[in-house]
């Protein structure tokens, strides 16, 4: 990737970090919105995000392309029970899946961000895509677990 990207990916990933931090085990038990995950589900399932992502990002920068699975948020949050996890537990492991995942994107070929990614029945985009996508998304539940 370009030199600005990996940069801005690592970034992100720190700040958003930083600002976990600040989420008390307390604050974390509480849902964002009635009848809504706690706050532990929604960063599990942002767990769950870099997993899933990982493999696609992985795949598509070896092979050239990626077609793979949607992913069924619910029961992936409730098999791995993130709710019943500490905070803390969660927090580190959010933080090293995403570490891993920055060294991933730091050595992806600037050549294979355009390769095509099928994820489910969505319609075809890009690596690049799905990168800037994985991001967005962490964005927006940054901002639900934190206000």
């Amino acid at each position: 990737m370009s030199d600005r990207s990996e940069v801005r990916f690592r970034e992100c990933i720190g700040a958003v970090y930083q600002r976990l931090l600040g989420v008390s085990e307390q604050e974390s038990q509480h849902p964002i919105r009635d009848g809504g995950w706690p706050r532990k589900e929604i960063l599990g399932h942002l767990i769950d995000s870099a997993l899933n992502n990982h493999q696609r990002f992985v795949r598509a920068a070896l092979d050239g392309s990626y077609k793979g699975p949607s992913y069924e948020q619910k029961g992936w949050v409730a098999i791995h029970g993130y709710g019943d996890m500490p905070w803390s537990v969660l927090l580190e492991h959010w933080r090293w899946q995403n570490e891993l995942l920055c060294e991933v994107v730091e050595r992806i070929p600037e050549s294979r961000l355009s390769a095509e990614c099928r994820v489910g029945e969505d319609a075809d985009v890009s690596l690049g895509f799905l990168i800037e996508d994985y991001l967005a998304h962490l964005g927006h539940h940054i901002q639900q677990i934190t206000g």
